[in-house]
């Protein structure tokens, strides 16, 4: 895929081939060296990627707005459980609360970093649709990683999924690749797809917002 981007508001030349404002389907894999991306006030941005691919460590390291992050959400029910008890057992209370935590986050109107682990497709058309109902736009952000390298990534952080888990994960990215080949635009409801590797991530220094417009004045 060609890069393609709007780095209109990156006034400075020489930083122009370093800060990108996304629209479309931007492929950074191949393209110059980008440390920022840079998104509109009150935007919904959704960090996809399969397990190991460094999502959480992506935006832990770059983001400064509010972060929704089901990761953060399994090890905090990780620490109250027993260590006999595995992640099967208490899966549903996890996604309970992260997707109870993610609604509510929907609804202001701060920008807002997600993550998804794109194995359940419906995730992201649902977040479209709640963005739209709000008025905001919706981005999404893919870390493309081979298998090995999620299975690396996994060991790194010390767990691992079972195979039957990652191949659901590596299916539905499958088809998000088939999708964004073929339809040369991001997905419906998104503003724009931009698509990483793990050496592109590494060197992505920021991910950042407009900041929101200031209230009208009273008459």
């Amino acid at each position: 895929m060609a890069l393609s981007a709007d780095s209109s508001s990156a006034a400075p030349r020489a930083d122009r081939r370093r800060v990108v404002r996304p629209g479309g389907v931007v492929d950074l894999r191949c393209g110059p060296v980008v440390v920022e991306l840079e998104y509109a006030a009150g935007s919904v941005v959704v960090v996809a990627g399969l397990p190991g691919a460094g999502k959480s460590t992506l935006m832990a390291r770059t983001v400064r707005a509010a972060l929704v992050d089901s990761q953060a959400v399994r090890e905090r029910w990780a620490a109250r459980v027993p260590g006999w008890v595995a992640y099967g057992v208490y899966r549903p209370l996890v996604r309970v609360e992260h997707y109870a935590r993610l609604r509510g986050a929907l609804r202001g109107t701060e920008p807002l970093v997600v993550q998804d682990s794109g194995a359940q497709p419906w995730v992201r058309g649902w977040l479209a649709r709640a963005g739209r109902r709000r008025g905001r736009p919706v981005h999404l952000i893919t870390l493309v990683a081979t298998e090995c390298e999620a299975i690396s990534g996994q060991r790194a952080r010390g767990r691992r999924v079972t195979p039957y888990a990652l191949g659901r994960h590596v299916r539905a990215f499958l088809a998000l690749e088939r999708e964004l080949a073929d339809s040369g635009a991001p997905p419906p409801g998104y503003a724009s797809v931009v698509l990483l590797d793990r050496q592109c991530a590494a060197r992505l220094h920021t991910i950042r917002f407009d900041p929101a417009p200031p209230p009208p004045l009273a008459e």
